[in-house]
């Protein structure tokens, strides 16, 4: 049974989940939380260099790569002829202990935090999803459902974060439908 906990930060782009992840992060390891990150990228990306001898075998045809050393490692799959893997399956990847930070998949079906930005002049998100369980914000919402804390109050999106998140075995039944 996995002890590993999942919730997501979704908004518009150029809201700040990225900011507050970077933030945020930090406040949990010093409580003592261990913690992974899974970001969606809506575009092709490369986490290795040209020149690098797994860039190298990625451009030589490799569909996969892993690079190690004794501090880390990476693997590097090629999926152009594959569809794009769902959260499910990368949920899985993850080690299954500590709090899993999901950036993006905005329209999945897992908890998340709404990180929102009056001066993107987007509509907030979560009148309409149910699966928006708080809110960051640089501005009140006193109508919303959930708890709303600010964009700059890292300890109460961490309190926020750390209430809300949900076990991975949860998560994965209502993502995929069991």
């Amino acid at each position: 049974m996995s002890t590993l906990r999942v919730i997501g930060l979704a908004g518009w782009s150029g809201a700040g989940k990225t900011t507050l992840l970077a933030r945020l992060i930090p406040v949990l390891v010093a409580r003592g939380v261990r913690v992974a990150t899974l970001k969606h990228a809506h575009h092709a990306f490369d986490i290795d260099q040209p020149g690098k001898d797994s860039f190298v075998h990625r451009q030589a045809g490799a569909s996969e790569v892993i690079i190690s050393s004794a501090r880390r490692w990476a693997q590097i799959r090629e999926v152009e002829a594959e569809a794009e893997a769902a959260l499910p399956e990368l949920l899985r990847q993850l080690t299954p202990s500590g709090l899993a930070l999901v950036e993006g998949f905005k329209r999945e079906a897992h908890p998340k935090l709404e990180v929102f930005r009056a001066a993107n002049g987007r509509p907030p998100l979560h009148a309409q999803d149910p699966r928006i369980v708080g809110i960051a914000s640089d501005v009140p919402f006193p109508e919303a459902r959930v708890p709303v804390v600010g964009l700059d109050d890292i300890e109460g999106v961490a309190r926020l974060v750390l209430e809300r998140a949900e076990a991975l075995e949860t998560v994965l039944a209502r993502l995929e439908g069991s």
